[in-house]
C-alpha cells in the first residue's frame, strides 16, 4: 500500500515537473509570440509613418492631388490620430467637395469621440451635417441629419414651440432639396409626417382647437405628398385612407372612394400617378446595377431631356443634382445645370451655391468660372467677393489660353460696368489698368499676332481714353500692341482709328507713313495703301494727298505685279498638277511598261530631236510654290561641260537630299526669319521652303529646311515638340520615298542636263544663274526618262497608239507595194476566212 502510494507520489511529482516544464515552455512561447507581434506592429507603424510623411510632402507640393488626400485620411483614421485626421479632412474640404459617404464617416468619428449632448459637440456636428448636404444631394444624409436633430436637440425633442419651428424649417429644407427625388423622396415625407403625428399626441383632449389645427396640418402634408410622383404611391394612399378613418372622416378604407370626400386630392393623386408611370422606365434605367457608367450617364441625359420637355424647373434641378452626385466631375453636366439655372432663376443664393460647387468639382473648366463671376455680378455681390473668385480662377490650369483671356475680359467687363454706375464711387480706374497689365504680361508671350491679344489691347486703349482720360497711356498701349501684333493689319488700322476719332490727324498720318510699305497677309498691303489715300481725301490738304499718292503709287504697282506673278504661278501649278495626274493615271492603267536599255538611252541622249512637249514643259515651265533661301547661286559657275557643272552644283550645295527636315504644325504667321531664329542654336541651314496654298497664298503650316550634314539635321530633329510662336513644332527627317515619289537617277539627270545645256549654247542664248537653278531643280523632280522621243505604249491600254486601220476598199495613188508585201484583202476574202 505504501509502495503504491510512493509510486503514486513519484508519478505525481513527475507529472508536476512535466506540467511546470510545459507551462514554462508555453509562457516562453507566448512571450515570443507577443514579442513578434509587437515587432510586427512596430514595423507596420514605422511603415505607416513613412507613408504619412511621403503623403504630407506630396500634398505640400501638389495640394490638388485628390487621391493623395484620400490615402492620407485613410492612414490617419487607421492610426487613430484624431487631431491630424480632423485637419486633413478640413484641408480636403476646402479644395474639394466630399462625397456623402465621407461626410457620414466624418460625423460618425466625431460622434464616437464626443458626446453630442454637449453644446459645443452638438454645434460642431450640426455644422458638419449642413456642409455635407450642401456638397451633393443625398437623401440618406438628410435623414441622418433630421434624426440627429430630433435626438440630440433638447428643444426639438421636448416639442417646445421653438424646437417645433426649428424642426419644421429643417424638414422644409429637406423637402426643397430632395422631396422631388422620385426613388427616395418619400423617406423625407414619411419622417415629416411622423414628427407631426408625434406632436399631435402631445395635445390634451380638452384642447380641441389646437388638436384640430394639428390634424389639418398632417392632412395637408398627406395631400402635398400625394400630388408628387414618388415611388410607393399606392402605400401612401392606403396609409392616408387609414389615417382619415382614424380621424373619423372615412368609415371603411376599401368601400369608400376618396373622390367622394376630397375630389381635388383624388385628381392630384391620379395626375401624379400618371407622371410616375411615365418616369418608371427611366428610373429603372438610371438605377440599374448592371450597366456601365457611360450607359448610365446617357440614361441620365435622356431622362433630363424628358423632364425639360415637361418644363418644371424644380424637378429638372433635382434630377441634375442626382446626376451630379453620380458623375461629379463631368463638365457637361455642370455646364448644362448652371445654364438651366441662369435661364430660370438667374439670381439668388441657389445659383451662386451651384456655381461654387461646380468650380470645386471641375476647376479646369474656364467657362464655369466666367459664368460664376457673371452670376455674382447679377446678384450684386461685393467687390471683395468678385475679386476673390477671380483670383481663385487664375490659380487653376485650363486647357487653352483663350480661357484665360476670357477670364480677364470678364473681370474687366464687370469693373467697367460697376465703375460706370453711380453706386461704385470708391472703385478706381487703376484696378482696370492693373488687370489689363496682368493679362498682357501673362498672355503676350503665347498669343503674339492673334486676334485675341489684339482685341485685349484695343479694349484697353479705348478704356484709357474713355474712363482713364489718358491719351498718352492709350498710345502706349497701341505701341505695345504693334510690337506684339505688328504683322496684323487690324493693329495699325485700330491705332489710326483711335487717333482719327480723337481728331489727331497729324498723328494718324504719321502712322500711315510707318505702315504703308509693310507686307500684310491677303490683300492687306493694298488695303492700307488705299486707306491712306481715302484718309487724305477726307482729312488732308491737296499737298498731303499728292504726297500720299507719290508714296503709294509705286507700292501699288509693285503689289499688282506680285499679285499677277502669284496668279500666273498658281495657274501653271494647277496645269502641271492636271498633266501629272493624267500621266499617273496612264501609268496605273498599263500592265507592262517596257524599260529602255542603257544603249537606247545613250542613243537618245545624243539624238538632236526635240524632246517631247510634255517633258519640255515639265523641265522649263514648272512653277514654284515655295520660296527657297540660303543657297548662293551666284557662286555656281556655268562652263562648257554640263556634266561637270551638275556635280559642281552638288558640291557647292554641300548637302544631300537626305539632310532635310520636315516641319509641320507651323503657326500661320511664321516666316523664314522665325524658322532661322528657331534653329539659330543648331546652325548649318542651307535652305528654307515654306509651303503655301496655291489659291489663297496663305501658309499651309508646313516647311522643309535643308542642312549641311547629318550632324546639323540630328540637332534640328532634337528640337521636336518645342514651341514656335506659341505652337509646338513637329520636326522629322524628310523622306521623299515614303510619299510615293520616284527619285531620279543622278547620272541620268546629268546626261539630260548636258543635252539641254548644249542645245542652249548652240542656239546662242545665255542662261542666268537663276534659270540654271530652276532647270536643275525641275529636272531633279521629273520622273520622265531623258532623251526618250520614241514612246511605245504596250499592254491593254493602247488608246494612245495610232491605228493604221483603213476602211475596206480603200485605195491610194501611191506606188504599188514591192514584192513580198501583203496585198489588202477584199470583203469576199474576209468572209471566206471567217466562214472557214
Amino acid at each position: 500500500m505504501e509502495q503504491n502510494l510512493n509510486l503514486t507520489a513519484e508519478a505525481m511529482s513527475d507529472s508536476d515537473e512535466r506540467m511546470k516544464e510545459t507551462l514554462a515552455l508555453s509562457s516562453e512561447a507566448e512571450r515570443d509570440r507577443d514579442k513578434s507581434m509587437s515587432d510586427s506592429d512596430s514595423e507596420d507603424e514605422a511603415q505607416q509613418n513613412l507613408q504619412i510623411e511621403s503623403l504630407q510632402t506630396e500634398l505640400v507640393t501638389n495640394p490638388s492631388n485628390y487621391d493623395a488626400h484620400l490615402q492620407y485620411i485613410r492612414l490617419l483614421r487607421r492610426m487613430g490620430d484624431v487631431d491630424k485626421l480632423s485637419r486633413a479632412r478640413e484641408a480636403m474640404s476646402e479644395l474639394f467637395p466630399l462625397s456623402p459617404t465621407m461626410w457620414r464617416q466624418w460625423i460618425k468619428d466625431e460622434l464616437s469621440l464626443n458626446t453630442a449632448a454637449r453644446p459645443e459637440a452638438f454645434s460642431r456636428i450640426l455644422k458638419l451635417y449642413e456642409r455635407g448636404v450642401f456638397d451633393y444631394l443625398s437623401v440618406s444624409l438628410w435623414c441622418d441629419y433630421i434624426n440627429f436633430v430630433q435626438e440630440f436637440d433638447p428643444m426639438v425633442r421636448q416639442f417646445s414651440p421653438t424646437g417645433i419651428s426649428k424642426a419644421r424649417d429643417l424638414f422644409e429644407s429637406a423637402l426643397t432639396a430632395a422631396g422631388l427625388h422620385v426613388a427616395e423622396g418619400s423617406k423625407i415625407w414619411e419622417a415629416y409626417k411622423k414628427y407631426e403625428q408625434d406632436i399631435l399626441l402631445t395635445f390634451d383632449d380638452t384642447d380641441e382647437q389646437a388638436k384640430e389645427k394639428q390634424v389639418q396640418r398632417i392632412r395637408s402634408l398627406f395631400h402635398r405628398q400625394l400630388s408628387v410622383p414618388l415611388a410607393g404611391m399606392s402605400s401612401t394612399i392606403t396609409a392616408y385612407k387609414t389615417w382619415e378613418m382614424e380621424q373619423g372622416s372615412l368609415q371603411d378604407v376599401e368601400s369608400i372612394d376618396l373622390v367622394d370626400i376630397y375630389p381635388h386630392v383624388a385628381a392630384s393623386y391620379q395626375k401624379a400617378l400618371e407622371m410616375y408611370n411615365a418616369r418608371f422606365h427611366l428610373e429603372e434605367q438610371i438605377l440599374s446595377p448592371n450597366i456601365s457608367d457611360s450607359e448610365r450617364l446617357q440614361h441620365y441625359m435622356n431622362y433630363l431631356k424628358f423632364e425639360q420637355s415637361s418644363g418644371m424647373p424644380a424637378r429638372i434641378q433635382v434630377l441634375y443634382e442626382r446626376a451630379i452626385t453620380d458623375f461629379p466631375i463631368t463638365p457637361d453636366l455642370w455646364l448644362d445645370c448652371t445654364r438651366n439655372l441662369d435661364n430660370t432663376l438667374k439670381v439668388g443664393n441657389i445659383v451662386s451655391n451651384v456655381y461654387s460647387r461646380a468650380t470645386k468639382n471641375c476647376p479646369w473648366v474656364g467657362e464655369l468660372w466666367v459664368r460664376y463671376m457673371l452670376s455674382l455680378e447679377r446678384g450684386h455681390a461685393s467687390e471683395k467677393d468678385l475679386s476673390e473668385i477671380f483670383e481663385k480662377s487664375l490659380l487653376c490650369t485650363f486647357s487653352t489660353l483663350d480661357e484665360y483671356l476670357d477670364l480677364f475680359l470678364t473681370r474687366v467687363d464687370g469693373l467697367r460696368r460697376r465703375m460706370a454706375s453711380s453706386s461704385e464711387e470708391d472703385l478706381e480706374y487703376k484696378i482696370i489698368r492693373e488687370t489689363f497689365q496682368r493679362a498682357s504680361d501673362y498672355l503676350s508671350p503665347y498669343l503674339k499676332n492673334t486676334e485675341g491679344l489684339l482685341h485685349l489691347h484695343a479694349y484697353w486703349a479705348r478704356l484709357e481714353t474713355k474712363l482713364g482720360k489718358d491719351i498718352t497711356a492709350a498710345r502706349g498701349v497701341w505701341e505695345n500692341c504693334l510690337k506684339l501684333c505688328g504683322s496684323m493689319l487690324e493693329s495699325w488700322t485700330g491705332y489710326i482709328a483711335m487717333e482719327v476719332e480723337l481728331g489727331h490727324i497729324n498723328e494718324a498720318r504719321s502712322i500711315y507713313k510707318r505702315c504703308y510699305s509693310k507686307r500684310f497677309s491677303g490683300t492687306g498691303s493694298e488695303d492700307i495703301c488705299q486707306s491712306w489715300l481715302r484718309f487724305e481725301r477726307e482729312f488732308g490738304k491737296l499737298e498731303d494727298f499728292d504726297h500720299a499718292l507719290h508714296k503709294v503709287t509705286p507700292r501699288m504697282d509693285e503689289l499688282k505685279l506680285f499679285r499677277m506673278q502669284q496668279e500666273s504661278k498658281s495657274a501653271e501649278e494647277s496645269e502641271k498638277n492636271t498633266k501629272r495626274n493624267a500621266r499617273e493615271k496612264r501609268k496605273l492603267g498599263s500592265d507592262i511598261t517596257e524599260e529602255q536599255s542603257p544603249s537606247k538611252r545613250f542613243r537618245d541622249v545624243g539624238n538632236p530631236k526635240k524632246a517631247p512637249e510634255e517633258n519640255k514643259y515639265h523641265v522649263q515651265n514648272i512653277s514654284q510654290v515655295t520660296k527657297v533661301e540660303g543657297v548662293n547661286w551666284k557662286n555656281t559657275k556655268i562652263d562648257d561641260n554640263p556634266s561637270e557643272q551638275q556635280f559642281s552644283y552638288e558640291k557647292n550645295r554641300g548637302y544631300s537630299d537626305q539632310c532635310t527636315a520636315f516641319l509641320s504644325n507651323l503657326h500661320p504667321t511664321a516666316n523664314y526669319e522665325h524658322i532661322r531664329n528657331f534653329f539659330s542654336d543648331v546652325g548649318g541651314i542651307v535652305a528654307i521652303r515654306i509651303l503655301h496654298d496655291k489659291f489663297t497664298g496663305k501658309s499651309r503650316g508646313l516647311a522643309y529646311v535643308d542642312f549641311l550634314d547629318e550632324e546639323h539635321l540630328a540637332a534640328a530633329i532634337a528640337k521636336n515638340r518645342l514651341k514656335l510662336i506659341g505652337k509646338k513644332l513637329s520636326i522629322a527627317r524628310s523622306d521623299p520615298k515614303r510619299g510615293g515619289r520616284e527619285s531620279s537617277n543622278p547620272k541620268t539627270l546629268t546626261e539630260h542636263d548636258a543635252t539641254n545645256h548644249s542645245s542652249q549654247k548652240a542656239s546662242g542664248s545665255k542662261e542666268t544663274d537663276d534659270t540654271y537653278k530652276g532647270d536643275v531643280k525641275d529636272v531633279k523632280f521629273s520622273s520622265r526618262k531623258p532623251g526618250n522621243d520614241n514612246i511605245q505604249l504596250k499592254g491593254k491600254n493602247t488608246f494612245a497608239v495610232p491605228r493604221n486601220v483603213r476602211p475596206l476598199g480603200f485605195t491610194t495613188n501611191k506606188p504599188k507595194a514591192e514584192e513580198g508585201d501583203e496585198k489588202p484583202k477584199s470583203n469576199e476574202e474576209f468572209r471566206k476566212i471567217f466562214i472557214r
